[in-house]
């Protein structure tokens, strides 16, 4: 929660639920990224916060920027970003948004399998393309595993292919997961991307680009590793595994740009218990799952909680959400506690909200509209 939330929130009392986004700390948290990761270009990850004013911003920073669908490369466009500076970084795209991409000048594009690039090869021809390898996601609280990624040995063989149908292979790209707390994954993501780089130039082939991905972690409801450390371990891993033949580095964080400069701030509609005797109260506030907060699905991530009770006596309570779905229930087995003295139209704030929420609200479930957000 930064002073600048505080003040308005203390000045406007906006309707709830609402998302403010403080842009000051917007900037503040990529000039840090940029300056523990000195050795990469910071393509800002569209998807965990899309806003207008955080792209304006970061436009004004000289940011680059990874996109996950032609709607967001379109956003961007309409923006004045330059299509050199945005990449295409999802490896599923329909056949007809390549081509839109292309049209707008888009060059860099992600793939991990034959029909992609067989795509990318008709619809942007000469284009640069990086492979995605797969990764455990071991160490991280929003895995991300199976969907996106092929082996090592199955890459080489498609950067071979994607040469022999006119494209540019320029590199590997691979993702530790989303809010990565294991330092190690980057050493086991940097040693695979170098054996490949060395193996495809024995053949001919020199790549020269390394996507480190995203994964750089927040501060919620537990410690992390500051981006700092993260990049310590990374520069040593790639001097390592690179030596004196370092590559372009690029890496596209999301969260830890967006994350805690915006927090949530929402309304307490009901207070119940389950049974006469029951020591847990069900706290129902007017966000849940279906309005931004589908991140707390398997109790993963879990956010920090501010009242205007805080410390005073608390006890155990679950956390739900507004609509009739059974599932929208946000945090039963994390034990969350919150103060006694929480009345029925109390507000509340959740913390270091501002990724992965707005972007993930529901359009009209139940009838409840998507999270508004406030850029201030």
């Amino acid at each position: 929660m930064t002073e600048k939330i505080t003040q308005y929130l203390l000045k406007k009392t906006p309707d709830t639920p609402c998302l403010v986004v403080d842009l000051d700390r917007i900037e503040k948290n990529y000039r840090r990224v940029c300056s523990a990761l000195p050795f990469a270009k910071i393509f800002y990850a569209v998807k965990s916060n899309p806003g207008d004013p955080i792209l304006k911003r970061l436009k004004r920073l000289n940011a680059f920027f990874e996109t996950a669908s032609i709607y967001e490369i379109q956003k961007c466009i309409n923006l004045g970003i330059a299509p050199k500076k945005i990449s295409f970084g999802s490896t599923i795209k329909k056949q007809v948004h390549i081509s839109q991409a292309h049209k707008y000048g888009v060059t860099l594009y992600a793939f991990d399998s034959f029909w992609e690039l067989k795509k990318l090869a008709q619809e942007a021809p000469g284009s640069r393309v990086y492979c995605r390898v797969l990764m455990s996601g071991k160490g991280a609280d929003w895995p991300s595993t199976g969907k996106f990624g092929c082996s090592p040995k199955f890459a080489e063989r498609l950067l071979f292919q994607a040469a022999s149908l006119g494209l540019k292979p320029v590199g590997v790209s691979f993702h530790v997961g989303s809010q990565q707390k294991d330092l190690n994954q980057w050493n086991i993501g940097i040693k695979i991307a170098s054996k490949i780089f060395e193996r495809m130039a024995e053949r001919g082939i020199k790549l020269s680009l390394l996507n480190l991905g995203g994964g750089f972690p927040c501060s919620y409801n537990s410690r992390v590793r500051q981006i700092e450390e993260h990049g310590m371990v990374i520069e040593e891993a790639l001097a390592n595994y690179f030596g004196k033949k370092q590559p372009d580095v690029i890496a596209e964080p999301g969260r830890s740009i967006s994350a805690d400069a915006g927090i949530i701030e929402t309304e307490v509609i009901l207070i119940s218990k389950k049974s006469e005797g029951a020591k847990r109260r069900w706290i129902y506030l007017d966000v849940g799952r279906f309005g931004g907060l589908p991140e707390a699905f398997g109790e993963a991530i879990q956010y920090k909680i501010r009242t205007n009770y805080d410390g005073e006596p608390t006890g155990p309570v679950v956390i739900a959400g507004p609509t009739c779905d059974d599932v929208d229930v946000l945090y039963d087995s994390a034990g969350y506690q919150l103060p006694h003295s929480i009345e029925i139209g109390d507000r509340i704030q959740i913390l270091s909200a501002g990724a992965y929420t707005a972007s993930y609200s529901s359009v009209g479930f139940n009838g409840f509209p998507p999270l508004r957000e406030i850029f201030i």
